[in-house]
Order: structure tokens, then C-alpha cells, then sequence
């Protein structure tokens, strides 16, 4: 193991919603996204989901409230909660999820990524 510079693996790409593994531990992996625009609504049947801002502002629209997200915050989108990001400028985000979660959920979408790429 080695020391990851965030912002150094975020320097890496700029390609948006397609989540790069950075790490794992304890059956979680570790993510980075860049995003602009919106998502689709999905859920993660049997995972929790952490969305952490690293830059920018993110919406995360629910069915019934839209939670806003800072830099330096983060929220925990409980297992089976529809939830659908928005960033109207980029935003760069750490997530945290269990390795067996999927992308867009049971969703399949042309954003869906199937495997993460590591960097």
C-alpha cells in the first residue's frame, strides 16, 4: 500500500460519470467521479451509498426532498432510497459503497458503467 493524493488521481481523468476505483477496504471501494448535469434515478437495493464533495455543489434529488451537498460534506443515500445526483457545474465527489454495488443500480442507462477502471 501507498500513500493516493487525491487530487493527483482526480488530475488523471476528465471524463464524467464513469467513477474510477482508487482503493478498497473491508469489501467497500473507494471512488472518484467527475459529473455534470444530471443522473438517473436509481436506488441500490441492498447498499448504502456515500456522496462526498470534494469540489462543487451537488443536488441529490430524492422522491420526496432534494438534499444539497458542499464542499467538504457528505450524505449517506440509505439501501433502497431513489435518488438521482445533479451538479449544474462540475462537481468532484469520493464515494464510499460496498464492492457488490452497480452503477445505476437495476437501471441500465447509456451512463451505466459496468467495472470501474483503477488509477
Amino acid at each position: 500500500m501507498s500513500v493516493i493524493n487525491i487530487q493527483e488521481k482526480l488530475n488523471l481523468f476528465s471524463d464524467r460519470w464513469s467513477p474510477k476505483k482508487i482503493g478498497e477496504l473491508n469489501g467497500q471501494q473507494i471512488l472518484l467521479a467527475k459529473i455534470k448535469g444530471e443522473f438517473v434515478f436509481h436506488n441500490h437495493e441492498n447498499e448504502d451509498e456515500l456522496f462526498m464533495v470534494l469540489k462543487g455543489q451537488l443536488l441529490l434529488e430524492l422522491r420526496d426532498e432534494i438534499i444539497t451537498l458542499n464542499e467538504g460534506e457528505f450524505y449517506i443515500v440509505p439501501k433502497g432510497v431513489d435518488h438521482k445526483p445533479i451538479a449544474k457545474e462540475e462537481v468532484h465527489l469520493l464515494l464510499f459503497e460496498p464492492l457488490s454495488t452497480k452503477h445505476t443500480g437495476n437501471v441500465m442507462a447509456d451512463i451505466t458503467v459496468e467495472t470501474y477502471e483503477s488509477i
